[in-house]
């Protein structure tokens, strides 16, 4: 093993071959902190709030109904959230409007739901794994029925496996979801049927499934989905404060959708931040390395779901964004900023930073030494197995910032595309610079891990000077 003296000569001599920045270089202005960002006025938050019904679909999200089961909080919400892209599949394959592109919304919501499903069951796995949560997520259990069926107001067929006579298996179907619906109607019978069987391909790691018509060829156990889900009560919020008849925009529905799938992962993300932090202080790196590249998937995802505005038809939208009078009231107020959710776990993905040096048992130095940056190098090059989870953490950590920063640049880019370049920047000239206005400084600022940066920085040197004097030996 090469002996690493970080503060050897050697890397010394390394950094002066670099290039030296020349005097001139022009001085940018500094860009504001993600700590400094705030929601919009609370009038704009209030309406906003009020147009998606959030007050209501944040009491379905965060009433505790099982005490027993950890991971309520993080789970139901995901749940609600694929149970309103079910209906958001209904409403695009209802919409009667001859210019909307029916092909391109299928295809991407297709995409979407898969991609949540993907999600539900890693968080489900996740709740398997955890020896805290292993057992208490509440499941129906028909197998040890022989075959009873209570009528309580759900579908459920009994089978058996062949060649298996004293095997029965027992397959429950969530009556209040929409998915067994799509899947009886002709417009949307063969995108319910990639659901499902997506569904039965995501679940198989998991000791149970969702019961939401999928094939269960496994015999598992169904989650209570209408109960912790609760399909008629979530479905009873998709008009708008603004009622539909009054706007006459068909756009009216899909808009608050959208939002609600976005405020539903919200939901769910604060729920994995918290886990992020108490598995840290616990010093379960493994778990919570899992959680944060969950967290990344997350943010992937908000993206997706946000860019679903470009398929919006350009002339009824930006009716739609006049009868609600939607328009930033100043240049630091962008839309986004309208959701307290999504500045919350913003400021609270940019915050892991501050568990870097407890991560590595190193104080802070009070003088600004580089007393972090060197133990992450020797972190990273020691390759110990004790510290792998350590390592994959804050892999997952610079993850994060990459996806946070990746969502809020193509944010920048979607109001660009939907409502014009003048709208993205605030109201402000087009001569200003790109980086003026509030979103584009939120992507442009510095690493939120400056220690983790220079010791990889560093790290590339060192191997770099150790390839030439090898080379140099060599030759």
């Amino acid at each position: 093993m090469v002996d690493l003296d970080w503060k050897s000569t050697k890397m010394v001599s390394s950094a002066n071959k670099s290039p030296k920045i020349s005097a001139n270089t022009k001085s940018v202005p500094p860009p504001i902190r993600i700590s400094d960002i705030s929601p919009a006025s609370s009038s704009s938050c209030s309406a906003y709030e009020q147009y998606i019904r959030y007050a209501e679909l944040s009491k379905l999200q965060t009433c505790k109904e099982f005490p027993n089961w950890k991971n309520e909080s993080i789970l139901k919400p995901a749940l609600q959230g694929l149970e309103i892209s079910f209906r958001f599949i209904s409403i695009i394959l209802s919409d009667p409007r001859p210019y909307a592109n029916h092909c391109e919304w299928k295809r991407r919501l297709e995409s979407l739901t898969t991609h949540q499903i993907e999600l539900i069951a890693i968080l489900c796995e996740d709740g398997e794994n955890d020896s805290e949560s292993r057992g208490t997520a509440p499941i129906v259990d028909l197998s040890t029925s022989n075959g009873m069926l209570a009528r309580d107001g759900s579908m459920a067929e009994v089978w058996k496996l062949p060649g298996e006579s004293e095997t029965q298996v027992v397959n429950k179907t969530s009556e209040a979801s929409l998915l067994p619906r799509l899947a009886a109607w002709k417009k949307s019978e063969d995108i319910a049927s990639k659901i499902m069987f997506s569904i039965e391909c995501e679940m198989r790691r998991c000791s149970y499934t969702l019961g939401l018509g999928e094939p269960n060829l496994s015999g598992k156990p169904n989650l209570d989905y209408d109960r912790i889900c609760k399909p008629s009560e979530l479905h009873s919020l998709k008009t708008s404060s603004f009622e539909q008849t009054k706007l006459n925009n068909y756009e009216n529905q899909t808009l608050v959708t959208i939002h609600q799938i976005l405020e539903s992962w919200i939901q769910t993300s604060k729920g994995i931040l918290k886990r992020i932090g108490d598995r840290i202080e616990d010093g379960d790196y493994d778990q919570a390395s899992s959680d944060c590249w969950l967290l990344e998937r997350v943010w992937k995802l908000l993206t997706e779901v946000e860019d679903l505005h470009v398929l919006m038809d350009p002339d009824d939208f930006l009716r739609l964004k006049n009868q609600l009078s939607i328009k930033a009231s100043s240049e630091s107020e962008a839309f986004c900023f309208r959701s307290k959710g999504l500045i919350e776990i913003t400021g609270l993905s940019k915050y892991l930073k501050h568990k870097v040096p407890a991560i590595l048992g190193v104080e802070v130095d009070p003088k600004g030494g580089p007393r972090i940056q060197e133990a992450v190098m020797k972190l990273y090059h020691n390759h110990k197995k004790s510290d792998s989870g350590k390592i994959h953490l804050l892999q997952a950590f610079q993850a994060i910032e990459s996806g946070l920063k990746r969502f809020f640049f193509s944010y920048r880019q979607l109001i660009m595309t939907v409502m014009g370049s003048l709208e993205a920047r605030g109201n402000r000239c087009l001569n200003l610079t790109e980086s003026a206005d509030s979103l584009s400084q939120i992507f442009l600022e510095p690493t939120y891990f400056p220690s983790l940066d220079a010791a990889k920085t560093f790290l590339g040197d060192f191997w770099q000077y150790e390839h030439g004097v090898s080379r140099t030996a060599g030759s």
